[in-house]
């Protein structure tokens, strides 16, 4: 599935694109602050309120231990048990016991009373942390309605812990049924918090299965049997963890075609998938990601870590908005695209590997969701002062910057951006309340605006690489919020640099180049680059910084500052991958693991930095690197070969050479198959 993510030539999709954007800007929910009333009232009448929500077809609540022996007893993980016993000559009685265990360690418990604590606790936390927590009421009205239809999946974009239990704190303010919650089997290692996340809806899952086919028969059958159920929606991260960097991360596909799996086989008449956006001004975890970016390694899940986190409380951390997205009807999506007849020739119990096509469609589904997730991003006015600064290193003059960022308002405003401007202050208040906000960030020195980098001055030159390499990766955070919405017409913009010429099939192969190799830092629906790319354009002539004739795309002069602005946006990552695939062509012939090339990569990067030979901080960022690996599997540059220990790479010198030559513009990207302009 990854070269059709990378949008790379592959088998023709069937039927019209799943997702298509609309240009036009349309209009949006209003926002409500579930905070306002937690300050006026008791927090503890809040939590022992009369508390029953509506549910699926006012099903009567399924207890946790019901759940578990259904499972237990159900055709599907008996089956698997049998065929284990036999193949392993062991008792059925000794793998049921196993089954058993599986099931104790990954079960929920949910139980009211431990709602009604995190209920009482959260209010108090999430009152010190946060101004407010705003939440589109009309998409609470909406959930309200598709969870009494049918069975419904939540899918909320992943930035922090805090978008789990923000998410249950919100449905049990609007009395809906709080979520079942798929974790990472981490939290079990938080002693205490572990089992109160488990009485309040979490159920546990281990990072990967391997092989085990036990423990994914258990586990996708503990899934199923609670969607079938349909007393308590499921939620789940369909980026698989918090994204480090602010940009969503590609999809996993696992969970949800488990989820998908009732209604393909008729066990379900439909499934709603709920995208969720949640979007912070200031993220709690900003200096954690930096520094887990930069290789110091993320500190364990535990109790004594939470405890010790507890100075955070005296911080502020701004607003939060979540918006809840359109319900999105399953049966619609697979309406004349996937034949379910299939599904009806086989025992439903018997285990089967979905085919081509249902891997497509749920590769689709995946991207679209994430893509509408993208959509409903709420962007603070703090995330154009990052952008505009990242710009103008080492400072910006104040004015300067306060006329930059109303220019890129305007400009994000063109391209579909959500900007929430708080209270309409005047661009100067609203300039200064983020730089409070983020005083740890950037701050105001003699007139201009300056990374807070502190102890730069002093210290050894390795030492000021890294603190400043923090500063821009924190403040990088912010910038790439903006990217989802800007990632088509910056494209085109650094394409139209690239090209030989400006005719529109020289740009376009730039573009798709470009596209394909970035496939894994941006969100890209599969197999509609020409759609891309012809978004892109539309939007930069939309704001007259291009033209375009039959044959041609060029700049306007009055667009050229437009042009050399979001070129110089996504600068970091054409210099990034420049360096990664310069270190990848001449240090690495021979095989090697990802745990050789991160710290390989950042040493090589590292000492460019120092000599001054680059500016490019972002380059020692592991998600980059990790990135611009893939791409290069992705576009066959590298084989990837999996090993008892792992995965290995060989590099084919040759071709990582060529893929430089085409970034660095010495040699013309080679056109893509199906150009039809």
């Amino acid at each position: 599935m990854a070269t059709a993510a990378a949008g790379a030539p592959g088998r023709a999709r069937r039927g019209a694109p799943m997702y298509s954007k609309e240009l036009t800007s349309k209009k949006r929910d209003e926002f409500e602050d579930i905070l306002e009333e937690r300050r006026l009232s008791s927090d503890l009448r809040y939590a022992m309120k009369c508390y029953t929500p509506v549910i699926y077809k006012g099903l009567s609540p399924c207890k946790p231990s019901a759940i578990k022996s259904a499972v237990l007893h159900s055709e599907q993980v008996q089956y698997v048990i049998k065929q284990l016993a036999k193949e392993m000559g062991e008792s059925p009685d000794i793998i049921q016991e196993e089954a058993t265990e599986i099931l104790d360690e990954m079960g929920h418990r949910m139980q009211l009373g431990a709602v009604r604590f995190f209920a009482f606790t959260l209010s108090k936390i999430f009152k010190q942390l946060f101004q407010r927590v705003c939440v589109n009421e009309e998409g609470m009205q909406r959930l309200q309605h598709a969870i009494q239809e049918h069975p419904v999946v939540l899918l909320p974009s992943h930035r922090s812990y805090v978008d789990f239990l923000m998410l249950s704190y919100l449905l049990y303010t609007y009395d809906l049924a709080l979520p079942v919650i798929a974790a990472g089997i981490d939290f079990l290692g938080m002693k205490i918090v572990g089992e109160l996340l488990r009485r309040a809806g979490a159920f546990f899952m281990r990072r990967s299965f391997g092989g085990n086919r036990l423990y994914w028969a258990v586990f996708a059958e503990y899934v199923k049997t609670m969607l079938r159920s349909g007393y308590a929606p499921i939620e789940f991260f369909l980026e698989g963890t918090r994204s480090r960097t602010a940009k969503t991360l590609t999809p996993k596909f696992g969970l949800l075609s488990i989820v998908m799996e009732p209604f393909f086989k008729r066990e379900v008449f439909d499934t709603y998938l709920v995208p969720i956006s949640i979007s912070y001004e200031r993220i709690l975890e900003e200096s954690l990601y930096a520094y887990e970016l930069l290789g110091v390694p993320k500190p364990k899940e535990s109790t004594s870590g939470l405890l010790k986190a507890r100075r955070i409380l005296s911080d502020n951390f701004g607003t939060i908005h979540i918006y809840v997205g359109q319900p999105v009807s399953l049966r619609t999506l697979a309406s004349g695209r996937i034949n379910r007849c299939p599904y009806n020739l086989v025992p439903r119990h018997l285990p089967q590997k979905p085919s081509e096509d249902i891997q497509e469609f749920v590769s689709d589904v995946a991207y679209k969701m994430e893509l509408l997730q993208i959509e409903n991003m709420v962007l603070s006015p703090w995330v154009l002062v990052a952008a505009v600064l990242l710009q103008n290193l080492p400072a910006v003059e104040f004015e300067l910057l306060i006329e930059k960022t109303l220019w890129l308002k305007g400009l994000t405003q063109t391209f579909g951006g959500f900007i929430e401007w708080p209270d309409n202050l005047c661009a100067k208040k609203a300039v200064l309340s983020g730089l409070t906000l983020h005083s740890n960030i950037a701050g105001l020195v003699d007139g201009h605006v300056v990374l807070n980098d502190k102890g730069v001055e002093d210290g050894a030159v390795g030492e000021i690489v890294f603190r400043h390499a923090l500063a821009v990766l924190m403040c990088a955070t912010y910038r790439n919020q903006l990217l989802n919405v800007f990632v088509r017409p910056a494209l085109v913009a650094v394409a139209l640099q690239m090209a030989p010429s400006f005719r529109k099939e020289e740009v376009y192969s730039c573009f798709n180049f470009l596209r394909d190799v970035f496939s894994n830092e941006f969100i890209f629906f599969p197999g509609i680059s020409l759609k891309d790319f012809e978004e892109g354009c539309f939007l930069l002539t939309k704001c007259d910084a291009i033209q375009t004739s039959q044959q041609e795309i060029y700049p306007t002069d009055k667009g050229s500052g437009t042009v050399s602005f979001l070129s110089a946006m996504f600068r970091p990552f054409v210099e990034g991958y420049q360096l990664i695939f310069r270190y990848l062509s001449k240090e690495m012939k021979e095989a090697f693991t990802e745990k050789q090339f991160i710290p390989g990569v950042r040493n090589f990067v590292f000492q460019l930095l120092e000599k001054g030979s680059t500016q490019c901080y972002e380059a020692l960022s592991s998600d980059m690197q990790k990135n611009a690996l893939s791409a290069l599997v992705q576009l066959g540059a590298v084989k990837k070969k999996k090993m008892p220990s792992g995965f290995t790479y060989n590099v084919n010198q040759e071709a990582v050479s060529k893929i430089l030559d085409m970034f660095d513009a010495r040699i013309p990207v080679q056109k893509p198959v199906a150009a039809r302009l």
